[in-house]
């Protein structure tokens, strides 16, 4: 594949951090244990799994591993075998899993003007509507017995221009949601996610201060907080967080346009200071997963822009005083 003349600044950008920081090797050797549970979405690599958990494990040296898609399917719609195969390649890499990266929530709210924000498409392989969520909660909390993990992705709906209205029913459902996860021992995550109703440092505390179930937890993403509109996810949406509901972290990168616009970047070019992002969150306390989301594509495949995002994510790790 021929870079432009941005991807190989990208590729090679990384490449000098990881060489002349904190990042090179030696720094990997000489520094602290790792206090994350380092990992990827699976399909962020490839719709191929063995391949993701091939490139995970052997290329980028992880243990664990996210759980969002794989062939060409929405992990909530895998079949039996499917499962199985799946369990049986995981084992071979060696990998545990993060938590079952689900799109439970992500529909409209009914009877809510239809959300300008809402991605009416097959978003991540995962179609479906309000009536079906119970279904699909009833599948990952399975799927996370399944895979051996306690956690849960979910979102709170497609972002309404005004919430107001509908705020104290959609938190009621939050917490039924979070009581169930909670009879089988799961802990449910709410992702901060630009396109729903929770997308913002400010907006997750109040999510997270109107739902105290103690199973109920943040998957803390300052990329999609700075795709929001949020100007600075760390340190000042961060800042509004409580530490000890976090219990997952997506890492990618953004920046803002001047027209209001976003673009995805890699970890290390846009407006999340990620070096300072892990400081913080190691000195919080936080040892849960730090799971890439690349979601940027500028090396022009998934793959390869997993690999730079990957470099940088480590870079920023290393920089941070971690040898992960």
């Amino acid at each position: 594949m021929n870079l432009s003349r941005r991807q190989f600044l990208y590729a090679t950008g990384g490449a000098a951090a990881l060489a002349a920081s904190p990042g090179s090797l030696s720094a990997f050797v000489g520094g602290a244990a790792c206090p994350f549970r380092l990992s990827v979405i699976n399909d962020e690599i490839s719709q191929d799994f063995e391949h993701s958990c091939q490139v995970a494990a052997e290329e980028f040296k992880l243990h664990w591993i996210e759980l969002r898609g794989m062939w060409n399917k929405n992990i909530v719609a895998l079949t039996p075998k499917e499962i199985e195969d799946s369990r049986r390649i995981l084992q071979k890499y060696k990998l545990r899993v993060t938590d079952i990266a689900s799109p439970l929530f992500k529909v409209d709210w009914p009877g809510a003007p239809l959300s300008k924000a809402a991605e009416h498409r097959d978003q991540f392989h995962a179609a479906t509507d309000f009536k079906q969520q119970e279904e699909v909660l009833n599948s990952c909390i399975n799927l996370a017995k399944a895979f051996n993990t306690n956690r849960i992705r979910c979102f709170d709906f497609w972002r309404l221009e005004d919430q107001k209205p509908y705020r104290a029913a959609m938190d009621q459902k939050l917490r039924e949601a979070a009581e169930t996860c909670q009879k089988h021992g799961m802990i449910l995550l709410l992702e901060n996610e630009m396109s729903c109703n929770t997308a913002t440092g400010p907006e997750a505390a109040r999510t997270l201060s109107a739902i105290t179930n103690s199973n109920f937890m943040l998957n803390w993403d300052p990329g999609n907080a700075g795709a929001a509109g949020e100007a600075k996810p760390f340190p000042d949406g961060y800042n509004l967080l409580p530490k000890n509901r976090i219990g997952h972290c997506h890492a990618k990168n953004v920046e803002r346009k001047p027209d209001g616009k976003f673009s995805w970047e890699p970890v290390g070019v846009g407006l999340v200071d990620w070096t300072g992002q892990l400081r913080a969150l190691a000195a919080d306390g936080y040892n849960k997963a730090v799971s890439l989301e690349t979601h940027w594509r500028g090396a022009g495949t998934p793959e390869a822009s997993t690999r730079i995002s990957m470099q940088q994510l480590k870079a920023a790790l290393a920089k941070a005083g971690y040898a992960c």
